[in-house]
């Protein structure tokens, strides 16, 4: 019986070690990694971003007394992994890369080292699948040294964001580096990562407050990078291919403001034709809006022509323009090579793009306002308010 409760007490005095382990306040916990690419001399850049616990018992989940400084280290080398080597022994407490959030790419890596960098991060078993993927035009030391609102820790702007669920109205969704990467391999449609600015008027304290912000998307084709989209057409493309995405929305007529409405997610159904040897389509867009301000006495018929109007020349403009670039904008090709896969194969071999402006043949969009925010409109016909 002696030897029984022995055995039992050894066990648990292994079970509840903690050998081996280090506290939290004694790694540098690297949050976020930047990285960017000079074409003369061929060296990479190599941005991290640490995090403190040393003091987080202390603040039991309220913000903290003090400012907390951000700390950003940075070092080149001919390779990545040498760039992040040479920080490894001007840092104490050591560097921990197992909660990094965020992945931050320079406009030199996406035109020059793209496809490098991804099987370099891909290969690395310390970044996980789930990580935000942002890339940025902006000075990468001056991006990672911008705080929150009130001096909150940079942990709490946009790179960090987490997803579309906290996107307030006309806002980008980040993207993760898995779901990037699945659209990015995919033979057919567009891949986008979102753009990350500074914005140095909006806000003020005693002097300008620099906030960060997502400013458009960097769009890829058959793993090629092809432009930025800017923030209008942006905003628009992730209206119309994500879920849970609203959009405020300007009804103008003969260049007036008449209301302002909010447009929640719509319906988009695309209907291939058959036996063709492309794709060749037409979609059908279902809205419904919240009719959030009125400006002018104007028949709630009439808006919504307006708004379906407006809708069919956005899309039919995106489109146009994707296709000048040899860009699926609106992802339709998709779903027509996964159930056409004979067909796929013959037209990859004649080496030209799938899409063609005439491809989208028609474009129909049915509108419905469900709430009027307290407006009055006269009811002369029963069937405008259907």
């Amino acid at each position: 019986m002696t030897k029984s409760w022995f055995i039992c007490i050894i066990s648990c005095l292994l079970l509840t070690s903690c050998s081996g382990l280090k506290n939290i306040q004694d790694l540098t916990y690297i949050v976020a990694i930047g990285l960017d690419y000079d074409k003369e001399s061929k060296e990479y850049t190599a941005y991290l971003q640490g995090l403190s616990f040393a003091n987080v018992g202390k603040q039991e989940g309220g913000k903290p007394s003090e400012p907390v400084p951000i700390f950003v280290a940075s070092a080149k080398g001919e390779t990545l992994n040498l760039a992040v080597s040479n920080l490894y022994k001007m840092s104490e407490p050591p560097l921990f890369f197992g909660h990094v959030k965020t992945l931050i790419l320079t406009q030199a890596i996406v035109e020059n080292k793209f496809n490098e960098v991804m099987k370099e991060i891909g290969r690395n078993r310390s970044l996980r699948p789930t990580l935000r993927i942002i890339t940025t035009s902006e000075d990468m030391q001056a991006l990672l040294n911008v705080k929150a609102l009130f001096n909150y820790p940079a942990v709490y702007t946009v790179l960090y964001k987490k997803n579309q669920y906290e996107l307030a109205q006309n806002e980008i969704k980040p993207t993760m580096l898995m779901f990037f990467l699945r659209e990015f391999h995919e033979p057919m449609g567009m891949a986008k990562i979102p753009t990350v600015s500074i914005d140095k008027e909006s806000w003020k304290a005693d002097e300008p407050y620099p906030i960060l912000y997502f400013n458009g998307y960097s769009v890829f084709q058959q793993q090629k990078y092809i432009q930025n989209l800017p923030f209008k057409d942006a905003v628009y493309v992730n209206w119309l291919r994500e879920k849970h995405v609203a959009l405020n929305q300007k009804v103008e007529e003969d260049g007036n403001l008449i209301a302002v409405v909010k447009l929640s997610t719509p319906k988009v159904q695309v209907q291939y034709e058959d036996n063709l040897s492309a794709p060749v389509f037409s979609l059908n867009i279902s809205v419904e809006a919240d009719l959030l301000e009125k400006l002018k006495e104007v028949p709630i018929k009439k808006v919504k022509e307006i708004i379906q109007k407006d809708i069919q020349s956005k899309v039919r403009e995106l489109y146009g323009n994707g296709v000048e670039k040899r860009l699926d904008v609106l992802n339709l090709g998709e779903r027509w090579y996964r159930a056409n896969p004979k067909k796929y194969q013959e037209l990859k071999t004649t080496k030209r793009f799938y899409l063609e402006k005439n491809s989208l043949k028609n474009v129909k969009v049915t509108v419905k306002i469900l709430h009027y925010n307290g407006y009055k409109y006269e009811k002369r016909v029963h069937e405008d308010f259907e």
